[in-house]
């Protein structure tokens, strides 16, 4: 691993503690702050709306930017915290689940347009794991915190407390800036582009990166339906479940969310291998299928079959980053920036509508989603599979 890849993992370790930590106060937050399935939904589809919305622009920024967005996005991450536990009512919630997710936004797709454009190779999905491995790692220090906390304390402190790792990713900025290769003249840059200038040196460079390849529409599909799945689950079905159908607090909420996120941890680097070995379309059809048999048996099963489906689920988001390997071999270098861009409005328009439709539909209608996730997650894996050995892609590293 280089040092690059190191820190931004560092970085992304830290900033993941908020998302691992924000389930688990869900039902607290809920009576706490008197809100309606709708108001929480809208608080929790918040930060995936952010991200959603700010994708593009920030693909654009990062094609001459790279460095600003990666100091940014820790800060505004952090300003959203303090917003969120500050203990302001729904519009304030909101606020700072917006700032959360734009920050968020600029520090995630910034670090994967550094490891696709400066670390691309053979090694590619192992990269991406590693960086996914070290935000797994602290989604599951977030929840390991908000489980080891007095249930007697409030949930805007416990929050706050849990985040309080994000000071490690600001401090790791100017050393994670000084290894990434700078630019002369970069003031005279424009803010927003879709391509920067072909540097000789990048490898994988394709004569036309613009065309419409084959694999590219499913690898968007299956990113935005694992995020759906996900953002649907964790964020919304899994921890109300959890409270108010069995009968769990906090601490056993976060336990429930720690299955799911050790086995990810556990699987994550193996499925980069494997994917590295045989290659990342077949891999992700399989972990299509994986996700749609968990998606189901989360949003459907009793308490016993709900842990299966969260063992399952953290086995299917070992393979959360590679649609990004499949996307990378159709993507020349200067275009990285731009199509990581596009890809994250599917996967971040996911992680918004998972726990927005989730809201709106109330627990007595949200059943309907799981359902309707898990066939589309099994039809795209079959055309994934069907589609990679047509084209004589399995094969293919990374």
């Amino acid at each position: 691993m280089t040092s690059l890849t190191a820190l931004l993992c560092l970085t992304t370790f830290s900033n993941t503690f908020a998302g691992g930590a924000f389930p688990a106060i869900l039902p607290d937050m809920a009576r706490g702050a008197a809100l309606a399935d709708w108001q929480l939904g809208i608080v929790a589809a918040a930060f995936g709306f952010a991200r959603m919305v700010a994708d593009i622009p920030i693909g654009l920024f990062l094609t001459h930017h790279l460095r600003r967005a990666l100091w940014l996005g820790p800060l505004v991450m952090a300003t959203g915290v303090v917003c969120l536990t500050s203990g302001g009512g729904f519009a304030i919630l909101v606020l700072g689940r917006l700032l959360m997710g734009l920050g968020q936004a600029l520090s995630m797709v910034g670090g994967l347009t550094a490891i696709l454009r400066l670390q691309a190779g053979t090694s590619l999905a192992s990269s991406l794991s590693a960086y996914e491995l070290s935000a797994m790692v602290g989604m599951l220090g977030g929840t390991v915190v908000m489980g080891a906390l007095p249930s007697g304390l409030g949930w805007n402190t416990a929050y706050l407390l849990a985040c309080s790792p994000q000071l490690i990713g600001i401090v790791a900025v100017p050393a994670l800036l000084a290894a990434i290769p700078g630019r002369r003249g970069a003031r005279a840059l424009p803010l927003f582009a879709r391509a920067a200038s072909r540097a000789p040196g990048n490898p994988s460079s394709h004569a036309n990166p613009t065309s419409r390849a084959s694999m590219v529409p499913l690898a968007f599909a299956a990113g935005g339906l694992i995020a759906l799945s996900y953002a649907t689950v964790e964020q919304f079905l899994l921890p109300l479940r959890a409270s108010r159908e069995f009968g769990l607090e906090r601490y056993g909420v976060a336990r429930l969310l720690m299955v799911q996120q050790l086995v990810d941890i556990a699987a994550l680097i193996p499925t980069g291998i494997l994917a590295d070995r045989t290659g990342a379309a077949r891999v992700l059809a399989v972990v299509l299928m994986v996700m749609a048999a968990a998606t189901a048996f989360v949003g459907f099963g009793t308490l016993p079959v709900v842990i299966v489906g969260c063992a399952l689920f953290g086995l299917g988001m070992a393979g959360w980053m590679l649609p990004l390997s499949v996307l990378r071999r159709e993507t020349a270098p200067e275009y990285v920036a731009w199509r990581t861009g596009l890809y994250r409005v599917c996967v971040d328009g996911g992680m918004f509508l998972g726990p927005f439709l989730s809201g709106i539909l109330g627990m007595h209608l949200a059943g309907l989603l799981p359902a309707v996730w898990t066939v589309a997650l099994v039809l795209t894996g079959v055309l994934l599979l069907a589609r990679a050995r047509s084209s004589g892609t399995m094969a293919v590293h990374g």
